[in-house]
């Protein structure tokens, strides 16, 4: 085993996107599995990054895990865990904190304006 890391870059258009560091300068890429529901996905794509010791990782997500609830993906080499991130999406993310935070946000914001109005309508 290494001392592998993997560290998020950004993940947008379905595709997390992450840099993993420390591999050694081999010249080849890690062994690499991503997994869903404890199966392998395909769309995996490693490639060289900026120094020997370090990989770009590309993870485009299956349409099949775009779904109500959270899902997990793990990102491991030879059995052990290096990252994981999650999707949440539908009833699931009534209940998330940072769901509950915009909509707190939304609530104020919409409070402010009934307060600005109220204020220039009574001056």
């Amino acid at each position: 085993m290494s001392d592998l890391t993997v560290t998020k870059i950004r993940f947008q258009n379905g595709t997390w996107e992450g840099v993993i560091q420390n591999a050694g300068d081999s010249g080849l890429p890690p062994d690499i599995q991503v997994l869903y529901q404890d199966q392998p996905i395909e769309g995996l794509s490693i490639s060289e990054g900026s120094t020997a010791s370090e990989w770009a990782l590309h993870i485009t997500i299956p349409a099949q895990a775009i779904s109500d609830g959270v899902q997990t993906f793990v990102i491991a080499e030879g059995g052990k865990k290096l990252e994981s991130f999650s999707l949440i999406a539908g009833e699931a993310a009534v209940d998330d904190m940072r769901a509950e935070i915009d909509l707190l946000r939304a609530e104020l914001d919409m409070l402010k304006r009934a307060f600005r109005r109220h204020c220039l309508e009574t001056s």
